[in-house]
């Protein structure tokens, strides 16, 4: 069997009295996309400072691409990008500095900067400080500066949290690029949708505690409710909405006497979100 990418076991860190992340362990394999979900406060930050070496964990064990994450950490640093929600980018600088910056210090040999920001969307705009840029184009080269040293892994913080839906399409389009070349993605978000639609599986995190992790189709078997949403005509010429559960013995019969009995204008099947699982297992939303 193939080493893990991510490997961790029971691992345990507190502040002061709080205990921020609780004995949680997985395993992640290589060119795997694991979303990492929960609330504020539920310990996503601090599983990913403790991953890549920001935080020592008090208890437990943890290794990246087959490295321990405290005994070898430069090595492990060397081998991840990482893209966070909030931009520490040299902002009186352009994209190019930035990139050709950070392409010396990992010691990257004939870095072509305008390659990666042609990759990313910001060709043209290379030479303009950073500060002149919108947000979108910030989390771009922020996503660019990940790619620098072409990781095996990458540790993304809300990605696309507050960009247009352009920026979010290359965002995710770049991060499919990125798994397809057998790097592996660990990924924190509230977007819901986004997590559904990049993940091979998806972690909930609550309380510091893994409370479910699989895929997201197979969480949405086991703990959603699929429902048939109709509408239909009524007698008068106004319409109603009705919803038939299809998890029940008698869905057939149901779905049969609606469609014998009443003039259907509109019908469509909706099955749980991630997040109304999220609250059916924790009793909690994930923004909260």
């Amino acid at each position: 069997m193939a080493q893990p990418a991510i490997s961790v076991n029971d691992l345990h860190y507190s502040y002061g009295d709080t205990l921020a992340v609780d004995g949680i362990s997985f395993d992640v394999a290589e060119g795997e996309v694991i979303g990492f979900l929960g609330p504020n406060g539920a310990g996503k930050s601090t599983v990913v400072k403790m991953l890549t070496g920001q935080l020592t964990p008090q208890k437990g064990s943890a290794s990246l691409l087959g490295m321990d994450i405290v005994k070898e950490r430069k090595r492990v640093q060397q081998e991840i990008g990482i893209a966070f929600e909030t931009t520490n980018l040299y902002e009186q600088m352009s994209a190019v500095e930035n990139l050709d910056l950070f392409a010396k210090l990992y010691k990257v040999p004939n870095f072509d900067a305008m390659g990666l920001l042609e990759k990313v969307g910001l060709g043209g705009r290379e030479k303009e400080h950073v500060a002149s840029y919108s947000k979108g184009m910030k989390q771009r080269l922020m996503m660019a500066r990940a790619l620098v040293s072409d990781p095996k892994m990458l540790f993304l913080d809300e990605p696309t949290d507050g960009l247009d839906p352009v920026s979010t399409e290359t965002i995710h389009a770049l991060i499919r690029a990125a798994t397809q070349n057998g790097t592996t993605v660990f990924l924190t978000t509230h977007d819901m949708v986004e997590a559904d639609k990049l993940s091979d599986r998806v972690a909930f995190l609550n309380q510091g505690k893994i409370v479910a992790l699989d895929t997201p189709a197979r969480l949405k078997l086991s703990f959603g409710m699929r429902a048939l949403k109709v509408e239909i005509e009524l007698p008068d010429g106004g319409t109603e909405a009705r919803e038939l559960s299809l998890d029940l013995d008698q869905t057939a019969q149901d779905v049969f006497d609606l469609f014998k009995n009443e003039r259907i204008l509109t019908v469509h099947s909706e099955e749980a979100t991630l997040e109304d699982i999220f609250f059916d297992i924790t009793g909690r939303g994930l923004q909260g």
